[in-house]
């Protein structure tokens, strides 16, 4: 093997994920001198769009798939030329009552058509009314909470007072989440519903004591203030391509197929980085060394003793269908039904029976999963052969599938057929007679487990967030440091003064929203301004 010679920059970023690109395009625009090293043979992550069947021009966002928590600030400073488009369907969930198959529908411009689907499945307005007083609360929250994900990192007492409602607070910051809901809703499907969003990528339930349900809960419905989920149209590589192209164009330097292997300190002034580049060795100088990974992943590469390894619980199924399938829900137009989400199995106390089997080591036997199809919002996905054929793709996110469970490899088959049995349940018509197929005659369906995404793009255990949330205040113990630190003020910092985490597990991190890169770059001009 080669080995290159040191080479010096202002700022190693280990890591071509979406948040290592903001990072890079902050820190090049106030014109430091930035090093990416990715991994991969492309920069984004899990943030990506590929065309995973062989001769079908569709381009799936094949890991993430929607946007909440990316600040409009984020794309205005750094220019992305973005386009995110809304759903006007927040939700649809099939079900059945008095023996007939009907459904909840939200649609999120139509207030008065929602009230009438809550009627028409509750019979009265309790639940419309209760609905309407919970997310409303929610919306306060938000628009509160959300603008302090990019200021420094504020206490808990300061977050309080922002917040400025007790009993709000109470619910969402102290007290299990599933309290709120129980005492807030009485029908079980409208219990399910709400809960849902605590769940997302986390193995917990809704009176969890750790209160992770609530940390997921939050970032699911604080994005800009109004915690909508919005569809980024050319799919969620046009906006990894958006981030490359602004970094690029300030003076960042990509590097791909680059694996890093090792990162060490001086504990000052200055850190390396040693990765490998096809048969070569190279290394990299940085005064900071920023890391788009994993906490675990930055232990390991210090050489230090690793902690609990992350766990992710999802099963993400993609697929392309030459047309939608019908819902036993005859009333129910299929598309708006998967316009937005569709979800399946999660009344609340199928959530919970879920949870008890995976904790109990079985993969559920009747899978929760959230559904939607882009193609109905943003058909700029599909090439023309494609749309002449009127293709649709069609994403599935399974909850309650913790790692733990696949460590058996005929397990995955297990878990997809245990989901698409759940949704064929709600289907007029099984869904497997609606896939298109590929070039060589298979179906176009994939599924990936929390230890795909390990293996593919370097998630430890699959864990999506890089490792449990927490929530958007500074720790007890944290806050002195905080008044000396940049590195703490801002949620990036690491033990090590000269290397800050840029990724999704820093604090406030998680989903595709760009804020670890944010902060840690404002981090850095704040020690450069020191």
């Amino acid at each position: 093997m080669n080995t290159n010679a040191s080479s010096r920059h202002d700022i190693v970023i280990v890591g071509g994920g979406h948040n290592g690109l903001v990072a890079a395009a902050y820190l090049a625009q106030a014109g430091l001198r930035v090093l990416m090293l990715e991994r991969l043979p492309q920069v984004g992550g899990a943030a990506v769009s590929t065309r995973a069947f062989a001769g079908v021009d569709a381009s799936l966002s094949r890991y993430s798939y929607l946007v909440s928590l990316l600040p409009h600030r984020v794309v205005r400073e750094l220019g992305l030329r973005l386009d995110l488009r809304r759903r006007r369907i927040a939700s649809y969930t099939p079900t059945v009552r008095d023996g007939k198959p009907t459904g909840l529908l939200v649609d999120a411009a139509d207030p008065g058509r929602t009230g009438e689907s809550f009627r028409a499945l509750t019979g009265g307005d309790r639940e419309w009314q209760a609905w309407q007083s919970f997310y409303r609360t929610t919306g306060r929250l938000a628009e509160r909470v959300f603008p302090t994900l990019t200021e420094p990192l504020p206490s808990k007492a300061e977050l309080r007072r922002r917040v400025a409602d007790d009993a709000a607070w109470e619910s969402f910051f102290e007290r299990p989440l599933g309290e709120a809901i129980e005492r807030t809703f009485a029908d079980d499907l409208v219990r399910g519903v709400a809960l849902t969003d605590a769940l997302i990528g986390t193995f917990t339930h809704a009176h969890d004591p750790s209160l992770l349900q609530n940390r997921c809960f939050l970032y699911h419905v604080i994005g800009n203030g109004t915690g909508d989920w919005d569809v980024p149209v050319g799919g969620m590589g046009a906006v990894t391509g958006a981030l490359a192209e602004a970094a690029l164009a300030a003076g960042a330097e990509i590097r791909t197929d680059c694996e890093v292997t090792a990162v060490a300190t001086d504990g000052v002034g200055e850190a390396e980085v040693t990765y490998r580049h096809r048969s070569e060795e190279g290394r990299a100088v940085g005064r900071r060394v920023l890391v788009n990974a994993a906490p675990a992943v930055l232990e390991r590469l210090l050489g230090e003793e690793t902690g609990p390894a992350p766990e992710g619980a999802q099963l993400k199924v993609n697929m392309v269908l030459r047309r939608l399938p019908r819902l036993r829900d005859g009333a129910a137009d299929p598309r708006e039904a998967f316009a937005g989400t569709f979800h399946i199995a999660e009344g609340y106390r199928q959530l919970a029976a879920a949870h008890a089997e995976a904790a109990a080591g079985r993969i559920p036997s009747a899978p929760p999963s959230e559904i939607y199809c882009h193609t109905l919002t943003d058909p700029s996905i599909l090439g023309p052969e494609a749309l002449r054929q009127g293709l649709q793709t069609l994403t599935l996110f399974g909850l309650h599938m913790p790692a733990r469970l696949f460590a058996d490899p005929a397990a995955k088959q297990r878990a997809l057929a245990a989901s698409l049995a759940q949704l064929d349940q709600v289907l007029a018509e099984p869904i497997a007679d609606c896939l298109a197929e590929d070039a060589d005659g298979r179906p176009c369906l994939e599924a990936k487990t929390p230890l795909d995404l390990e293996r593919e793009v370097g998630l430890p255990g699959g864990h999506i967030f890089h490792r449990d949330l927490s929530f958007p205040f500074a720790a007890d113990a944290a806050e002195d440091a905080a008044a000396e630190s940049p590195a703490a003020r801002w949620g990036v910092a690491t033990a090590h003064p000269t290397i800050l985490l840029c990724g999704a597990g820093a604090v406030r991190g998680g989903g595709v929203s760009g804020i670890p890169g944010h902060n840690a770059a404002q981090a850095v001009l704040a020690e450069s301004a020191r």
